[in-house]
């Protein structure tokens, strides 16, 4: 029984976009700051993935959830 080796394609996916892989040599994180310049929101954004199909590994960049000014201060 032979072992096949076979190199995935790396692709990112941002917000229903697919963003080519800027180098294979980066890591998804790397990968992701690149992309900062393009997409500011993307400083804060968690790595989600791969999800491998069909040769192809997909990573998301996934925005953190949180909401500004969420504390409520009931004064009354």
């Amino acid at each position: 029984m032979a072992l096949e080796v076979t190199k995935l394609t790396r692709v990112f996916s941002y917000n229903g976009m697919t963003l080519p892989d800027v180098s294979p040599q980066f890591s998804p994180d790397q990968v992701r700051d690149v992309y900062s310049a393009q997409y500011p929101e993307l400083t804060t954004a968690a790595v989600d993935g791969p999800e491998v199909k069909d040769g192809v590994a997909r990573f998301t960049f996934v925005r953190a959830a949180g909401a500004k000014g969420a504390a409520c201060v009931n004064l009354t």
